[in-house]
Parts: C-alpha cells; sequence; structure tokens
C-alpha cells in the first residue's frame, strides 16, 4: 500500500484505540498487495484501490475488536476475499477462525493469503453454512458475518453452530437498528435475543456501523 493508506490505516486502529504493532501494519500491506494482485484475474471484489481497502474492509473488519475476547473460537459466514476473518486473524492471533465462503475462488484466494501471511488456526472452507450444521454444532464462541444476509436468516443458519455461552454478532450498516427492531418477534420464535446494538462511525468515511450482538435465551435452549 502507498504510505498514505498506511497512515489511514494507522489513524483507523487509533480510533478504535486498537494498538497496531509495526508486524500488523506490515501483515495488512501484505494482504492488501495480494487482494490487489488476485482481483486484477478473478473478481474478488469491487473495492480495489489502497484508501477503500483500508477504509471499507480493513476499518470495517476491525470495528467487530470492541465484541470479541483475545481467544476462543469464531466462524465466518460468507467471508468474501477474507472479510472479517482475515484481519481479525492478524490482530487477534489466539483466535481460532474458521472462514465460509460458497465461491470456491475466493477460499482459494484465503488459503492462499492465510499461508503468505502465516497465520496459524484458521482453515478457509469452500461450503454452504448449512453443510456445517452436523460436523461443527456448537463449536463456537463467535458467529459474525459482514452483510451477508438478512438478520433472522443469519441467525438461523449461526445458532445451531453457537456455543450454549457463545455470542451472534451481525455487522449492519446504515439502518441496522430499524432492522433489528423489525426482527424482534423473529428472533423471539428463533430463541435469540439481542445483547447489544452496537453504533459506530467508520474512521475517515464517517459511515454508520451497526454490530447486532445476539444470544441464545435460556428457557428456548433448554427446550
Amino acid at each position: 500500500m502507498n504510505k498514505d493508506s498506511l497512515e489511514i490505516l494507522r489513524r483507523c486502529a487509533d480510533a478504535f484505540e486498537i494498538k497496531m504493532t509495526a508486524r500488523e501494519i506490515s501483515l495488512f500491506d501484505v494482504f492488501a498487495e495480494e487482494l490487489k494482485k488476485w482481483n486484477r484475474k478473478i473478481n474478488l471484489t469491487a473495492i480495489k484501490n489502497d484508501q477503500e481497502i483500508v477504509i471499507k474492509h480493513f476499518a470495517d473488519s476491525l470495528s467487530l475488536l470492541v465484541t470479541l475476547n483475545k481467544s476462543g473460537t469464531l466462524l465466518d459466514i460468507g467471508s468474501g476475499g477474507g472479510f472479517p476473518a482475515i484481519p481479525l486473524k492478524i490482530m487477534l492471533p489466539h483466535v481460532s477462525v474458521v472462514s465460509v465462503d460458497a465461491v470456491e475462488k475466493k477460499v482459494l484466494f484465503q488459503r492462499h493469503a492465510v499461508r503468505l501471511l502465516q497465520l496459524e488456526n484458521f482453515s478457509a472452507l469452500h461450503v454452504r453454512a448449512e453443510e456445517l450444521r452436523e460436523s461443527n454444532k456448537s463449536q463456537f464462541d463467535y458467529v459474525v458475518s459482514r452483510a451477508f444476509s438478512d438478520l433472522p436468516h443469519f441467525v438461523s443458519l449461526a445458532l445451531p453452530l453457537l456455543k450454549d455461552s457463545g455470542r451472534i454478532i451481525a455487522m449492519k450498516g446504515r439502518g441496522g437498528r430499524e432492522e433489528t427492531a423489525a426482527a424482534e418477534k423473529q428472533f423471539d420464535e428463533l430463541g435469540v435475543e439481542v445483547v447489544d446494538c452496537i453504533q459506530l462511525k467508520l474512521p475517515v468515511s464517517g459511515d454508520d456501523r451497526y454490530l447486532v450482538v445476539m444470544k441464545k435465551i435460556a428457557a428456548k435452549n433448554a427446550e
């Protein structure tokens, strides 16, 4: 990435009160360059320049750090080119990450990027989330997704994969609070409740981001 974009990355980290090491910045730099290289051959993302990659992919992914512990297991459903899964793994090396996408070329890129960055305990799977229900039942502390689908559908996919003490976290943009309120009845029927709806402003762009944090309802889970 160019110097201006690296500085924007530092500013974004500061805005989220994240202390980013020189090594972590270097990993993001390598990741961005590889993303651009692959994107010239296969369509991974419509976001192609350095500044947009930093703001719309990296900073957006890093916003999730306010909700996560530094260890545990995390599943990212519909991760595309590796967002938020790979940025989270860079910053949380002790979290075991599984990244799932239905588009094979995007999963192949993720695997390549993870090898290049030498990130351990990261699996990129070319499957649909529905296919994980039997092999990964109640396995994850966190199930996350970035604008993957409407909230009730995402929750229905995530719930069987979540530990009883785990959290489902949906990343939503403008209108996230309204979408959350509109789905309240469906959440109750599914057996989850909203713990928090965290509103953030993405650094530099000022775009709205809502992190909808959900947990299992104990009574529903006991039935």
